[in-house]
């Protein structure tokens, strides 16, 4: 019986023989870093609520190496919310998650840090701020999904205008 070189059992060598190993992330921990509520003029709120609320919402991501493989990838989230009453409310927190991160090249590291981290931990942030708004007394903050790699871009964009590199 002659080969005809279509055998799954040949010993041609695949054309990609330099696979890269398959990048193993997991959450090792979530947690609240900082957590502020303020709530100033609630006594003047109860009697006239005022005009409607305007909202103002602040964004940051982070990362740092804890260990070799090791992370800390956090959202630094704000929140202020005035009328012409005065300030309504205002929520800072810091949420953070653990993360194993194995076999992955360095230079996909920042990008993976900074925006599947973030992804990752972002729905219990959301449902983080619901709760505190919701028991600090307001309607919950229901946050949209946030774009965390359009995020690093315009980060990465503005990094370069000013001729810095990011540092993990």
């Amino acid at each position: 019986m002659a080969e005809n070189g279509n055998s799954k059992n040949g010993s041609a060598a695949a054309p990609d023989s330099q696979e890269q190993p398959t990048i193993q992330a997991k959450i090792v921990n979530q947690y609240i870093k900082d957590l502020s509520f303020e709530n100033p003029n609630i006594r003047k709120l109860i009697t006239n609520p005022g005009d409607q609320p305007n909202l103002k919402v602040e964004v940051n991501v982070g990362a740092q190496r804890i260990d070799k493989d090791l992370f800390e990838t956090s959202i630094e989230f704000k929140a202020s919310a005035t009328n012409n009453l005065g300030t309504i409310y205002i929520l800072e927190t810091v949420y953070a998650g653990l993360l194993k991160i194995e076999s992955i090249p360095e230079e996909a590291l920042e990008p993976f840090l900074l925006i599947s981290g973030p992804t990752m931990i972002f729905p219990f942030l959301r449902r983080l701020v619901a709760d505190v708004t919701r028991e600090g007394g307001f309607p919950p903050l229901l946050l949209d999904p946030i774009d965390f790699g359009g995020l690093y871009v315009r980060r990465q964009q503005q990094q370069q205008a000013q001729g810095g590199k990011a540092i993990v």
